[in-house]
């Protein structure tokens, strides 16, 4: 899918320069957010919940490495950024300065039906506020960040009267 076909809400800055790693929360119908768990070999935070995210590769925008990360890890298609939910500056495991912007993002597809790249992330759920400690199983103590986005976007869907709702279609 190209850059251009994927809709950017007005408002919505991508940042500059470029990030590292790009992530993007769906929200369901009723308002809660895909998260998935990272399988325990992954070498980077194993055994956290997390949100579709993965780096940006060489030659790729931001968007088209989101649109890239949401069809891999989801099969969903990504269709529109709706709101930027902040960049956050972190190391990797070889001590690398990594920088990460994440999104509230709408998709198309079946959303009752995620198809897993399940070696990578064995389970998912669609976590509500009353399930943002669960977000936080296994996380190092000061690794709040998947959290705090999910916390973010949230309340997205009922500011703006359910307009976050995805196209939960077959394909």
């Amino acid at each position: 899918m190209g850059e251009s076909e994927i809709a950017v809400a007005e408002g919505v800055v991508l940042p500059q320069p470029r990030p590292d790693v790009v992530g993007g929360v769906v929200l369901n119908a009723e308002g809660r957010a895909f998260v998935q768990l990272r399988g325990p070999d992954r070498r980077l935070f194993p055994n956290t919940w997390d949100i579709v995210s993965g780096h940006v590769e060489d030659g790729e925008t931001p968007v088209e490495a989101l649109a890239r990360e949401v069809a891999e890890e989801t099969g969903w298609r990504l269709r529109r950024i709706v709101r930027n939910l902040g960049s956050y500056h972190w190391q990797d495991n070889d001590g690398v300065d990594q920088v990460s912007a994440y999104f509230l993002i709408e998709v198309e597809g079946d959303l009752s039906r995620p198809a897993l790249e399940w070696d990578k992330h064995p389970r998912y759920a669609w976590a509500g506020a009353e399930d943002l400690d669960m977000v936080l199983e296994n996380c190092a103590p000061d690794d709040t960040v998947v959290r705090d986005v999910v916390a973010r976007a949230l309340p997205v869907h009922w500011q703006e009267g359910g307009s976050t709702e995805q196209n939960n279609t077959s394909g």
